[in-house]
């Protein structure tokens, strides 16, 4: 089999693969989302649905923002395709899936392999260190300590931004870890103004889906709610899914995730409840991610980003 068949052999299989944990995920979900619709209402749903949508438009623009700075500036249709394709990997074990794809995708752009994936990376990695970030009021809540007793889990914050606003560092790092899997460095190192830009936008990203959570609880927790859950589901997301997203073995940190908001929100509203939220919250996340990937495809295709018949001299190596 030569390099051409084999290699649409394996963007097919992976395709098959993702497309079947994609349906698992949200038929798995439907079946509980439905006995709890009832208590949503449809202004709410849809605020909700809109409010996570927005995080997840975000997402892409850190990742192009990141892209961009490396010497790659794909204008937003192209960056979706190759985005939000590729971001459907992530329902496979292992976060790393949607950095291979996007990186095959976005080859058939002339951009190098190398840079793709070193931006996916970052991507990953600053949306995961702000994610805790955002989400260190939330601590409290999962370790079920009152409000007064974690506010020094806040320190926690000044390691992390250090380590976000060095771009000195960050570019070391990056240096060395193509020099020890012996490829060639990048042609250009990321700015300390696009990793600022890159931080905002993730933050951007966690508040939104935080808004999204706590439209989702508010309707659930009925009248006279609980004065912890504005914290806690403002800030619970971004922790719940920033720590599901170190559990690499599971899809999207399937499971993970719904236990560990499920813990946070209980401190406000009764556990059925706040399992209630999670349940909704991953079902608009895996619907809206669907949808992206959906559009995204259509202008890949379009545009024979998935085809292995361009010329494979068009693909820069690295």
């Amino acid at each position: 089999m030569d390099r051409g068949r084999l290699l649409t052999a394996v963007r097919v299989g992976i395709a098959v693969v993702t497309l079947g944990a994609v349906v698992y995920a949200v038929a798995r979900n439907w079946a509980d989302v439905s006995v709890h619709l009832g208590k949503v209402s449809l202004g709410a749903f849809a605020a909700a649905t809109l409010a996570a949508a927005v995080g997840t438009w975000l997402t892409m623009i850190g990742w192009r923002i990141i892209l961009r700075d490396l010497g790659s500036n794909l204008h937003l249709a192209p960056a979706t395709g190759v985005y939000f394709v590729g971001q459907l990997g992530k329902y496979l074990p292992g976060s790393l899936w949607s950095v291979l794809v996007q990186a095959d995708i976005a080859a058939h752009l002339r951009v190098p392999r190398r840079r793709t994936a070193v931006t996916g990376l970052l991507a990953l990695g600053l949306a995961l260190l702000t994610g805790v970030l955002v989400g260190l009021p939330s601590v409290g809540f999962l370790l079920r300590q009152s409000g007064e007793g974690f506010s020094w889990w806040l320190v926690l914050a000044v390691p992390l931004v250090v380590l976000l606003l060095v771009p000195r560092l960050l570019n070391w790092s990056i240096a060395t870890m193509l020099r020890l899997i012996r490829r060639p460095p990048l042609e250009h190192e990321l700015s300390a103004g696009a990793l600022l830009k890159a931080v905002i936008t993730f933050v951007l990203v966690w508040l939104s889906f935080g808004v999204h959570t706590w439209l989702l609880a508010t309707a659930v927790a009925g009248e006279a709610p609980h004065p912890d859950l504005g914290t806690a589901a403002l800030t619970g997301y971004a922790l719940s899914v920033s720590l599901g997203m170190l559990l690499i073995v599971l899809p999207a940190g399937l499971g993970a995730r719904e236990g560990l908001l499920t813990l946070i929100l209980s401190a406000a509203i009764p556990t059925p409840a706040a399992a209630a939220v999670a349940i909704m919250s991953r079902f608009i996340v895996t619907l809206l991610d669907v949808v992206a990937a959906l559009v995204g495809w259509l202008y890949a295709r379009s545009h024979d980003l998935l085809s292995a018949r361009r010329e494979r001299a068009l693909e820069p190596e690295g």
